[in-house]
This record gives C-alpha cells, sequence and structure tokens, in this order.
C-alpha cells in the first residue's frame, strides 16, 4: 500500500477549445463541488501556450490551483503535468514550497519535460536540452526543499549560499509523480521521481511500462513496493458502450493529443452504463494502478456526479 492506493482524483478543464474560453470562477466552483462528493484530489493541466489553429486557451495550472486551494481544504491539488523545463527551478521551488504552505500540504505534482517545440522556442528555452534541464531542475528543487544551505552550478543557474524556507508542508519532500512514455523517462520516473503520472493507457500498456518503472527502481537500489502511480483515464457513461462510443471518440479527436511511439491510447477510454464501467476501471485496479484520475466527458456534472456516487463506492469496496 502507497499513499495513492484506491484513490480517485478528477480532472478539471483550465483549457478549451477555441472559440471557448475557460471560466475562471466556474473552476473555483468545481473544485469546491468535487470536494464536498468526496473525490481525493483534482487535477489541473499545464501549458503556457498550446496549439495555433485551431489554439486552445488556458488558464495558468498554479494560479488555478491556488485559487482552488483558497476556497478548498481536504482535496489534494495536482498538475497533470507541469511542463518543468519551461520553469526556472529556485523560482518554482519557492512558488511550490508557499502553495504547500497555503494549502496546508496538498500539493501532488506530476511534471513532465514537454513536448511542444513552438512553447519551447517562445520562451527561449532549448527544446534539444529539455531532458538535461528537467533533471537538473528537479535536483535543483530537491535540494532547496531539504538542504540548509545549497550550492551548485548546473546549466543555467550558478547557485551560491542559497537558503530557502519554509520549506513544503509536506516533509521530507513534495511528492512528484513524473509523467512520460521512453524507457529514460520511467527510469527517471522511478529513480529521481516519487513515481509515475500516465495519460490515457490501456491496462495492458500500464503493465508493460510498470514493470520497467519496478525493474529501474530495483536498479537503483529503491524499493519498488514505495513506487507511486496514478493513471488519467477519459471516462463516459451512458446507456451502454455502443450508444456513447461515437460522441466519446469524437471528443478525444477533437480535444486531445495522442503522441507518437507512445502508448496513450483512444482505446483506454471508459464507456458505457455504470457496471461496463466498473467492470473496465477495475481492469486497470487489476494490474496495479493506485489512483484513477477521472477525466469525465466534456467536464459535464452528471458525469462527476455519477462517477462519485455510483462508481467510486464500488472501486473502493474491491
Amino acid at each position: 500500500m502507497t499513499l495513492l492506493s484506491n484513490t480517485f482524483g478528477i480532472a478539471a478543464r483550465n483549457f478549451t477549445a477555441y472559440p471557448e474560453l475557460p471560466d475562471a470562477k466556474a473552476l473555483v466552483d468545481y473544485g469546491v463541488r468535487v470536494e464536498e462528493l468526496g473525490y481525493d484530489s483534482l487535477w489541473v493541466w499545464d501549458h503556457i501556450l498550446l496549439g495555433v489553429d485551431p489554439h486552445f486557451p488556458i488558464l495558468d495550472s498554479l494560479t488555478t490551483l491556488t485559487a482552488i486551494a483558497a476556497r478548498t481544504s481536504k482535496i489534494k491539488l495536482g498538475t497533470g503535468i507541469l511542463v518543468l523545463p519551461l520553469r526556472n527551478p529556485v523560482s518554482l521551488a519557492k512558488q511550490l514550497s508557499s502553495m504547500d504552505q497555503f494549502s496546508g500540504g496538498r500539493l501532488l505534482m506530476g511534471m513532465a519535460s514537454g513536448w511542444y517545440k513552438r512553447e519551447f522556442d517562445a520562451m527561449g528555452i532549448p527544446f534539444e536540452k529539455r531532458g538535461k534541464l528537467m533533471d537538473e531542475n528537479l535536483e535543483i528543487m530537491r535540494r532547496l526543499w531539504s538542504e540548509p544551505m545549497v550550492d551548485g552550478k548546473y546549466m543555467a543557474q550558478n547557485i551560491s549560499a542559497a537558503v530557502m524556507y519554509p520549506k513544503p508542508a509536506q516533509q521530507p519532500t513534495l511528492p512528484i509523480l513524473i509523467g512520460g512514455y521512453v524507457d529514460r523517462v520511467l527510469q527517471r520516473a522511478a529513480t529521481v521521481g516519487d513515481g509515475w503520472l500516465t495519460y490515457f493507457y490501456s491496462p495492458e500498456a500500464f503493465a508493460k511500462s510498470w514493470a520497467k518503472l519496478r525493474n529501474f527502481a530495483k536498479e537503483g537500489g529503491k524499493d519498488p513496493d514505495k513506487l507511486l502511480n496514478a493513471s488519467q483515464l477519459p471516462i463516459m457513461i451512458g446507456p451502454s458502450k455502443a450508444a456513447v462510443q461515437d460522441e466519446m471518440m469524437d471528443w478525444l479527436n477533437k480535444e486531445w493529443d495522442f503522441p507518437e511511439h507512445s502508448d496513450c491510447s483512444r482505446d483506454s477510454a471508459i464507456m458505457g452504463s455504470v457496471d461496463e464501467c466498473v467492470e473496465q476501471l477495475k481492469a486497470h485496479q487489476a494490474v496495479g494502478v493506485q489512483k484513477i484520475i477521472f477525466v469525465p466527458y466534456k467536464y459535464r456534472m452528471d458525469q462527476v456526479e455519477t462517477i462519485a456516487k455510483e462508481i467510486i463506492p464500488r472501486l473502493r469496496a474491491k
């Protein structure tokens, strides 16, 4: 068992498809409501720029979480994922430690190296060095959160006698899940991060990569049984799988990205009646998924409430 075992989160709609724009007030109200419904955690998406034609308006992930934290008291707050190389790690370490203090230790961060070159170019950050930046940024933040004073020369930072207090409320460290799918990233998740965050994986694809993570942890001298994981899964509940499949596929094709050469797939979509959805979700639990993060069809509140009231109780009772 880990701190994420048998827990259930929900994604929030901080990005939309143009011409629709994200509704800041509605996002905060959504956070309040999903906490009332008993979700363990709320997750937002992260980009600074996203798309051209069409483009996808997006509210800043950490600002959104801060606003929701101010109106809630129990629900954990996560990014799925935050593009770490786009941030200055010293500034981000300060921001996240402060957010963790204000929220009472409720941050649960998903981070990854990013994929959208146009975004890196606009930020003046070398896209081809994003893996190296990811590793260095993780190291810098971890050190600032745990060491009384930090010195070190890095690719973009020359840190001398850096003292950062207060530390995050969560000790010994703020949990970080690493997102991605290539072996180098899975190794990073197993050895440098606290675990892995997946995006639209089938049970079979999850099991294949999770076995790799556990092996990387063993090779790195870490206990694989302490690794954390969370899986983001799209879901649409209706009369039957056949009745909702066309609508769900249309939504997935219009608003979601499926990276080439990855195991992210439309086949991961959970669809159908409550009974059908529970059966499909139990297959994910059976292969070792600890936390399921639901991405409800178009974020409709009827879907959010049905998941909370009719699906999660049956999954908890496995």
